[in-house]
């Protein structure tokens, strides 16, 4: 076993992992955080996805000694303040837009939303579909997800000014 810290959701986590242990295995395992969901666990679908230090990356490729001393936040830290009663304004532009049907590819789509707006504050809808090129929904065609995207951008920018 490996001792490992880390921070996940602004919490300090000090556990101990097999070396084979995915971040997937170890957020949903011993953490109970099961809003990342477990898809293809061949990297290819995104619905793992969750920001290390601030990139998304999909969690069921990534070996949970890999986070030794970095941030990861899951989509249950993704609320201002970590407030489960209260939205991020992407979680709120998916609801208004109908970003969501199943919701099985969600989690993914809204980590990899919020990487893309932490780097660029209003994505045209080409950079929006290129940022989540690696994340597959079977149920919306996309289209109201880029317009949930682009709403949260707009209602992030006026929290700024």
């Amino acid at each position: 076993m490996i001792p490992l810290k880390l921070h996940v959701n602004g919490q300090a986590v000090t556990t101990e992992v097999a070396p084979a242990t995915l971040l997937i295995d170890l957020l949903r395992g011993p953490l109970a955080l099961t809003g990342t969901h477990v898809g293809c666990d061949t990297a290819q679908c995104g619905a793992c996805t969750v920001l290390l230090d601030g990139e998304a990356v999909k969690s069921c490729s990534v070996l949970a000694v890999q986070a030794q001393g970095c941030k990861v936040i899951t989509v249950e830290g993704l609320a201002p303040g970590g407030a489960p009663q209260t939205l991020h304004p992407l979680q709120q532009a998916f609801m208004d837009c109908h970003g969501l049907q199943c919701g099985f590819c969600t989690p993914g789509m809204l980590m990899t939303s919020a990487c893309l707006l932490a780097k660029t504050p209003q994505p045209t809808d080409a950079q929006i579909q290129h940022a989540l090129e690696g994340n597959l929904c079977r149920c919306t065609g996309y289209v109201n997800i880029v317009a949930a995207v682009k709403q949260a951008s707009v209602v992030m920018a006026g929290a700024k000014a």
